[in-house]
Order: C-alpha cells, then sequence, then structure tokens
C-alpha cells in the first residue's frame, strides 16, 4: 500500500470510530432518558399508592375517633338524664311533702364574684329557724 491508502484508510477508520461512538453515545443518552422517566414513573405511582393508603388510614382514625366521641357523649348524656330524673324526684318530694314533724325549707341564694350568700329558713313544729351564711368561693386562675 502506498503512503497516501494507508493514510485514506487511517481516516476511514478514524470518521467510522467517529460514527460508531456518536452512535454509542446517543443510545447510552436514549437508555439514561428512559431510565429516568420510567423511575419519575414508578415515583409517581408510588406516592399515589402512598396517599390512597394515608387518605384510609385518616378515614378509619377520624370514624374511630368520631364513635368514641358518640359513645362519651351518650354515656354522659345517659347519666346527665339520671341525675336529673333524680333531682326532679327530690324536688317533687320536698315540694309535696307536708308533714308537722319534718316542717318546711325555705331558701335563696345570692352568688357575687367571690361569694355565695345563702338564707335559709326551715319551718318547723317547734317554730321558724332561719340561717344566714356567707361562703367565700375559691377560684382558680
Amino acid at each position: 500500500m502506498s503512503p497516501s491508502d494507508k493514510q485514506v484508510v487511517k481516516i476511514q477508520a478514524w470518521w467510522r470510530g467517529t460514527l460508531i461512538r456518536r452512535t454509542l453515545l446517543h443510545a447510552a443518552l436514549s437508555a439514561w432518558i428512559i431510565q429516568n422517566w420510567w423511575k419519575e414513573k414508578r415515583r409517581k405511582l408510588w406516592d399515589k399508592k402512598w396517599q390512597t393508603t394515608l387518605e384510609t388510614f385518616t378515614r378509619q382514625e377520624w370514624a374511630a375517633v368520631k364513635l368514641q366521641s358518640w359513645v362519651r357523649m351518650w354515656r354522659i348524656r345517659q347519666r346527665y338524664c339520671r341525675l336529673l330524673n333524680a333531682a326532679r324526684i327530690i324536688q317533687a318530694y320536698w315540694r309535696c311533702h307536708s308533714c308537722q314533724s319534718r316542717g318546711f325549707i325555705k331558701g335563696q341564694y345570692r352568688i357575687t364574684a367571690d361569694q355565695l350568700h345563702l338564707q335559709l329558713e326551715f319551718l318547723l313544729a317547734s317554730g321558724p329557724y332561719i340561717v344566714t351564711e356567707c361562703i367565700p368561693l375559691t377560684i382558680k386562675h
């Protein structure tokens, strides 16, 4: 081979190497783009699954809390109704009770910012008794 043919072969080899390197670089960049797209897609799917799981958990917790509050409210209302009924029975007993040996009780009270003024009048067979009391109220801050 002549020296010019050798140079031609070298130039052709260099050009083929450049084309191959360019093709391989393009293929590597394309693979990298596809891999990044797939990772992003998987991350979004995972985020969506996590969000759905979190919403389901939150909904269940909210339902449990709501149910517990309803049960507590129902139990407190039952207790309140029992106490209210007992107070009505006691009040009716004292309003309608007219026995000379026990007598009647009348009373008044007045509440100020820091005191309870109480006046009770007992009407017994032996005579009336009046009790007046001023009770200080302790207020916690």
